[in-house]
């Protein structure tokens, strides 16, 4: 019945994102030949045909690679291969957790490859085709040598440290795993600018000058101390744009791309500056990580349920009580059943999104800056602005732009 309700539940995650897609596909033909009256303010005929053809081609490789990653997991779920996995890393080394830490990072590895070719027509195909790739495949291969030996490095002690747990403290193991995962993502929000970004970027000090002048007046009149504005060079990957900032307390740091720098005139960095410091000042970071908390325990305590179950492991040919098969089985398989709540989790950020735009208009005084600002990132990034809005519900964890500007409007 368990392999039966898991099978159900992948078709229905598969049905459901195709549906969406299929509308998406639909919504966005319908407004191909003529933009509504809001998005044709904001995108030129030429934009917006090529922003409908970018929505139109990413749709189609999501809807193939959506397939293939469904078909993957079955196959790795209901094949048996799994369990042969597992048993041929238990003789391996003569401690439990190092062979069960092994078996769960080859896994991740195992399943990360036939996904590799998906990967490079995506960076190489998709994007190249509509401007966007400026990555070489030395590049690209580079970065991924580099990512799965960062992941080595950090995930397999973690995760030995997780599995060792249960012999360390007994059966509320599940809490000690839930403070140490917590503490080191705290960790890793101060660590990770420091020692990984720069394994891939090079992150540089804003120059002095105007521009620099003008976003620490900035942070400095809404209460947002940094102690250093930084350019990272995401361009040598992407046209994409963003800006971002990093750590809490005292290791706070604003990060700009080098390609938003470009872009934007100085007063609409000022305003996307804002908009990001409007999620520190309304306090969304702190709820946010405080939310994440409370769902990492409750994954902990539901992994320690079904771990200690006589039914959970051995539907899947593991034995039970055996925890890395647990942890292994819940990360692939509950993404099918909070699939389902993902329009939730974007109402909240769609919320923090208006307060941080309503944030950056009263700090710049008018909506101006910061509605001229998001319409240039959406012409340069070739947004679809005519979303259906059953997939804007499941996929966009901002409003539309249309959205946005109207609620800036409104609070004039």
């Amino acid at each position: 019945m368990l392999l039966t309700l898991v099978a159900v539940l992948l078709v229905l995650r598969l049905a459901g994102e195709l549906v969406l897609a299929e509308l998406n596909r639909r919504e966005i033909r319908r407004h191909a030949d003529k933009a509504p009256e809001a998005v044709a303010a904001i995108l030129d005929a030429p934009t917006y045909a090529k922003s409908v053809a970018y929505s139109q081609a990413k749709l189609r490789y999501g809807m193939i690679t959506e397939c293939f990653d469904t078909a993957l997991l079955g196959l790795l779920v209901f094949s048996g291969l799994l369990p042969w996995l597992h048993s041929f890393f238990a003789p391996l080394s003569a401690t439990g957790s190092w062979n069960q830490a092994l078996f769960l990072i080859a896994t991740a590895l195992l399943m990360g490859i036939p996904g590799i070719p998906f990967e490079w027509w995506e960076q190489f195909r998709l994007e190249q085709r509509f401007g966007f790739n400026n990555s070489s495949l030395g590049l690209w291969i580079g970065d991924k040598v580099k990512g799965t030996l960062v992941s080595l490095l950090i995930g397999f002690p973690l995760l030995w440290a997780l599995l060792s747990l249960v012999g360390w403290v007994g059966q509320y193991w599940w809490l000690y795993a839930f403070a140490l995962v917590f503490l080191f993502q705290l960790a890793m929000m101060i660590l990770y600018p420091k020692l990984i970004v720069p394994l891939f970027n090079k992150l540089t000090p804003l120059p002095e000058g105007e521009l620099r002048t003008r976003l620490l007046a900035l942070a400095d009149r809404t209460g947002f101390h940094a102690r250093s504005i930084e350019v990272i060079d995401g361009s040598k990957r992407s046209g994409h744009s963003n800006a971002y900032f990093t750590g809490f307390g005292r290791f706070r740091r604003i990060v700009l791309y080098d390609t938003l720098i470009q872009q934007l005139s100085m007063e609409e960095l000022e305003a996307v500056l804002g908009h990001e410091i409007g999620h520190y000042r309304c306090g969304h970071i702190p709820r946010m990580l405080a939310l994440a908390a409370l769902m990492m325990l409750g994954a902990f305590a539901l992994i320690a349920w079904l771990a200690a179950s006589t039914w959970f492991n051995p539907a899947f040919g593991f034995a039970p009580g055996d925890l890395a098969p647990a942890f292994l089985l819940f990360a692939l398989l509950s993404g099918c059943a909070t699939f389902w709540l993902t329009p939730l989790g974007n109402l909240l950020s769609r919320k923090h999104e208006y307060e941080a735009d309503a944030f950056a208009r009263r700090a710049m005084g008018s909506p101006a800056p910061l509605v001229s600002a998001l319409r240039k990132l959406a012409q340069k990034n070739l947004v679809n602005l005519t979303p259906h809005p059953l997939y804007s519900g499941f996929h966009y964890s901002h409003p539309t732009l249309v959205e946005r500007e109207r609620a800036l409007h409104a609070a004039d």
